[in-house]
């Protein structure tokens, strides 16, 4: 007889890939790690570049040389873990950033601290993450069993968020009280412990004839993203969502226009918290099948809050429709990472993480330009929630225009029982080689 699970138990994170996957245990208990340490280095390096230069624009500067690197590599990155052991890639790139943050800590005790390294460890930080990111989230699917893969991402969410509150407020104590020397020697130390963790994990060899890396294998990929209309969909949907509705840019404007220059701390976490409660609450999500309406719904959920936000005029009432509107993000991202985890072959799974990386880094930098430029023109409280309805109108054009889409289920959708049967016959074959 089948106990169904209780209210509570539908609520709590489900934990069964942390049970069955050895190797997903280390990987998430080495993300968890690095995510923290990762944090205080982001806050730390545009405080230093303010307390070197006491301008603006130096600091915005950093986002720039970010961009290329960032797009670049990542294209690169996706066709290397198509190509290698996504394991090895991941630790060699670990191994990158902790010497990259060992300069930055060397730069930071010099009686006086130069300038331009700081922008060119920025730029070098970018290109490994852009290396690494697609082989880290190709990862997952490699080594935890098919039918738990929402539940994995639900997992890896949790710590996100998680460092995404707790590490900017954690970094602001200790770069005040103790420098950002101490910042940069806490980050190269969690590094250390994330190689430790990763350096214990199985191999994760590229498929049976793996395409070499080469910008034919790029193309490869971005032809059979162009190909699946639905997959596609979900790419463009969230740019649309993040250029219109991503308002961060003008926070400091906005505390301001509603009397509350107090509360732009609370802004900046509003959406993290959010995000953040519905990682603690997703034994939910394992139990749905229909994650293209799944993502569409969340996607208008964000461009709903964001346009409450812009036109109602109190603090409180904006920072609970930013934290709504960071939950809604979140079960977009679940929706998005499960269809592309469950129904996108292995042998090109790098190569599409890689044009994921694309749609969720150059959303957001657009979205800033659209957030203050409108601002200019129409207001602050104007360029919020022009920006919310515009999300929800183009939302609601995307999903007209790719019904299949909304009709996507993972029980009955061709491209994920292909790789459902894929993955259950490198599991049998790992089996029986153990067996032997």
């Amino acid at each position: 007889m089948t106990t169904q699970p209780s209210r509570w138990q539908r609520l709590r994170p489900d934990l069964s890939p942390w049970r069955s996957s050895r190797d997903f245990r280390l990987l998430w208990s080495s993300g968890c790690v690095s995510a923290f340490g990762s944090f205080l280095t982001y806050v730390a390096v545009p405080l230093q570049i303010k307390d070197l230069t006491d301008s603006s624009f130096a600091v915005g500067l950093v986002g720039a040389v970010e961009l290329v690197p960032l797009i670049v590599f990542g294209l690169w990155g996706g066709a290397l873990a198509d190509a290698l052991d996504r394991r090895k890639l991941v630790l060699w790139s670990e191994a990158g950033l902790l010497l990259l943050s060992g300069l930055l800590l060397l730069n930071a005790l010099l009686p006086t601290p130069v300038l331009w390294p700081v922008y060119l460890v920025a730029g070098l930080v970018a290109a490994l993450d852009g290396l690494q990111r697609p082989a880290l989230d190709s990862l997952t699917p490699r080594i935890v069993p098919h039918d738990q893969l929402t539940a994995a991402f639900a997992l890896t969410s949790l710590y996100r968020n998680a460092a995404s509150v707790a590490g900017p407020a954690l970094a602001g104590v200790i770069v005040a009280v103790a420098g950002v020397q101490t910042a940069y020697a806490l980050d190269v130390l969690t590094f250390g412990v994330s190689l430790l963790l990763l350096a214990r994990m199985r191999a994760v060899p590229p498929s049976t004839g793996a395409e070499k890396p080469s910008l034919s294998a790029i193309v490869t990929g971005i032809k059979y993203a162009w190909g699946r209309r639905d997959l596609l969909n979900t790419y463009v949907i969230d740019t649309v969502a993040m250029l219109f509705a991503y308002p961060v840019a003008i926070y400091a404007f906005w505390a301001s226009d509603l009397r509350a220059d107090w509360a732009l701390g609370l802004m900046y976490g509003a959406t993290a918290a959010g995000a953040l409660v519905v990682s603690a609450t997703s034994g939910w999500t394992s139990g749905i099948h229909r994650h293209g309406r799944m993502l569409v719904l969340a996607a208008l959920g964000w461009g709903i809050s964001i346009a409450l936000a812009g036109l109602v005029g109190n603090i409180w009432l904006v920072l609970f429709c930013l934290a709504v509107a960071g939950g809604a993000d979140q079960i977009s991202g679940v929706a998005r990472t499960t269809i592309w985890n469950q129904s996108i072959p292995d042998h090109l799974r790098g190569r599409l993480a890689g044009v994921e990386l694309l749609s969720y880094s150059v959303g957001p930098q657009l979205g800033q330009v659209r957030a203050g430029g409108m601002a200019g023109l129409v207001g602050v409280r104007g360029s919020v929630w022009m920006g919310g309805l515009a999300c929800v109108v183009g939302v609601l054009g995307l999903a007209a225009a790719v019904p299949r889409l909304l009709r996507y289920d993972d029980r009955t959708d061709e491209n994920v029982a292909l790789v459902r049967a894929q993955h259950e016959a490198e599991a049998a074959t790992r089996e029986a080689a153990v067996a032997a």
